[in-house]
């Protein structure tokens, strides 16, 4: 008996007393009720304490008599299988399964045949482990082997209710050539798919450009006002180089109603809001000197005054404002589309000098640079400014 026991029945005995004292007084019990009320409770404490003292420790063990026996093994029902091929939702991609097979067998009649208990536990798995990997994407292999070890955990009866079987330790995975192949394969569409959307954009573009921008000339220069609008002298001055452009976009001839503004290749000189210089028309590659102010004043020989934008410069900067600055070969086609229509109206040295420029993009566009700055002004057939005189 432990000092804790003895100390508990020591108090309890004492609550005991004080009970039978408070009862026999507020009873008035007579004389003779005490000394057997006294009594009986030395002897329950005597019997408590001879009752502890009985029990055997804590931590001790009765062993019984008979000698030990030898403990039966235990029988472990459990197979491994590795690397079985199953199916998934892609044909001709297998995953590969691996895991560990727990089964114990179920209660079966006198007369039924004697089965490989182990067999139908991997069947039945194997059955379970299929349908669910036939849904599954070959690319989401480890999301499906979290969901192949979720199905397979529990134990459940096979189709001839002869045992019940489960899976642990599931791997499911694609072999090294599968994951290769998909992987570029997935790399392949996913460049398909950005090749296409560029595709559409570029559609999309040059069907703004032809069936709103460049419609006709009014499209032209509200589309250049919208984008600077505070530059409307500059686009009063632009009137003619967008009729041309927007004829050329739709291989049409100028509107009668702009001819005035724009160049003929068949005449010298310079024209100044429809003529001339010295009273004749310039050649085609001085069309664009309306880029210059209403109000400019003519040199004296010798004199140069600021360069003026070539055909190709300002072919190059409506391109730019257009949004075709990002694919320079969409700019070269459309830049040879001009140029065919140019030369189809008769403006060969316009359309050379287009494609000297955008055919060799940052070689061309240098040479027409130099040629434009060697030309003199005044030459017979140039694009240069009249003399003082001819001011």
């Amino acid at each position: 008996m432990s000092s804790g026991q003895k100390t508990a029945t020591v108090f309890i005995t004492v609550i005991c007393a004080l009970l039978l004292v408070i009862a026999g007084l507020s009873l008035q019990w007579p004389v003779w009720a005490w000394p057997t009320a006294a009594a009986v409770l030395i002897f329950s404490s005597a019997l408590a304490f001879w009752l502890d003292s009985r029990r055997p420790a804590p931590g001790t063990w009765e062993y019984p008599a008979h000698p030990d026996l030898p403990i039966p093994p235990v029988e472990r029902w459990e197979r491994t299988v590795a690397g079985v091929a199953l199916p998934s939702s892609v044909p001709d991609y297998d995953f590969l399964f691996s895991a560990t097979i727990r089964w114990r067998p179920l209660n079966a009649t006198v007369d039924a045949p004697r089965v490989n208990a182990g067999g139908l536990a991997v069947d039945a798995v194997l059955a379970r482990a299929r349908a669910v990997t036939a849904r599954q994407n070959p690319h989401h292999s480890t999301l499906a082997q979290h969901q192949l070890d979720g199905a397979l955990g529990t134990m459940e009866p096979d189709v001839t209710d002869r045992v019940e079987a489960m899976a642990e330790n599931v791997t499911l995975q694609l072999s090294d050539a599968d994951r290769e192949r998909l992987t570029k394969l997935s790399t392949v569409r996913k460049d398909e798919d950005v090749w296409e959307h560029e595709r559409n954009y570029e559609r999309s573009k040059r069907t703004y450009l032809g069936n709103e921008v460049l419609k006709d000339t009014g499209s032209a220069v509200v589309w250049w006002m919208a984008k600077h609008d505070d530059r409307i002298e500059k686009t009063v001055d632009l009137i003619g180089p967008l009729a041309q452009l927007s004829s050329a976009a739709n291989n049409q001839e100028v509107p009668e109603l702009f001819r005035h503004l724009v160049a003929r290749p068949d005449a010298p000189g310079e024209p100044v809001n429809g003529e001339s210089v010295n009273g004749s028309t310039a050649p085609h590659g001085a069309y664009f000197s309306s880029f210059t102010a209403p109000d400019r004043q003519p040199f004296r020989d010798g004199e140069r005054g600021p360069e003026e934008p070539d055909v190709p410069t300002v072919l190059g900067s409506f391109m730019d404002d257009a949004g075709l600055a990002r694919d320079e070969y969409v700019r070269a086609l459309f830049a040879r589309r001009i140029a065919d229509c140019l030369a189809a109206e008769g403006c060969e040295e316009a359309a050379s000098a287009i494609r000297r420029r955008f055919d060799s993009p940052g070689t061309a566009g240098d040479e027409c640079a130099e040629d434009s700055v060697e030309e003199a002004p005044g030459e017979a057939g140039g694009a240069g400014y009249g003399t003082s005189e001819d001011g």
